[in-house]
């Protein structure tokens, strides 16, 4: 898809991030000024929570998920709503974590061993102490939790051999439901 992008385009996946983000906002300023559009959405019910909630997993599309659940805060049950948008989340972090655990191990292992990747960690051993090895997954479990690209927080906690995919799905589940609780708040209040 990428290699008929021009070479005149330096970061064309910045640029398709900034598109989509573009069209959240536009999504939210004609679900919240057009009256056949915003119905339209609102039709979605819980079943677009739960849609809203499995690409707010994503990347390239947690700007319109949040868009999403933050029109549908103002019609639908907040606690409903939060587990809902927790559990289509949860689904497209499980994609993630298998496809990271099942296809980059040899990568990661290889990647341990750079020279850039053994400073950063005396770094962070010289800056944290005993506590260094928590700073990953305290950043992993911000980024889950937050609309920002989920795939890097997965991929961190993917990398944790200790980490079972039970304790995976119950602090991921965890982790997006507080996001998505908190987007829907918003929602509901703004």
């Amino acid at each position: 898809m990428f290699s008929k992008i021009p070479k005149s385009i330096k970061y064309p996946k910045l640029l398709l991030l900034l598109g989509a983000i573009v069209f959240a906002v536009g999504l939210y300023a004609s679900a919240n000024n057009n009256q056949t559009f915003g119905k339209y959405i609102y039709s979605w019910g819980y079943l677009g929570i739960l849609v809203g909630g499995f690409f707010y997993a994503y990347g390239l599309t947690a700007a319109p998920a949040t868009v999403l659940l933050l029109v549908l805060a103002k019609t639908h049950s907040l606690l409903i709503s939060g587990l809902l948008g927790g559990l289509g989340a949860l689904v497209g972090d499980v994609i993630i974590f298998y496809f990271v655990r099942q296809t980059f191990t040899q990568e990661i292992e290889r990647l341990k061993c750079e020279k850039v990747l053994i400073a950063l960690r005396k770094l962070l051993k010289w800056g944290f102490g005993s506590f260094s090895k928590y700073v990953l997954p305290v950043v992993a479990g911000i980024t889950i939790a937050s609309p920002l690209p989920t795939e890097i927080g997965v991929s961190i906690l993917a990398t944790l051999k200790t980490l079972s995919i039970r304790k995976f799905i119950l602090l991921a589940y965890v982790l997006h439901t507080i996001g998505i609780f908190t987007v829907l708040w918003i929602g509901k209040n703004t």
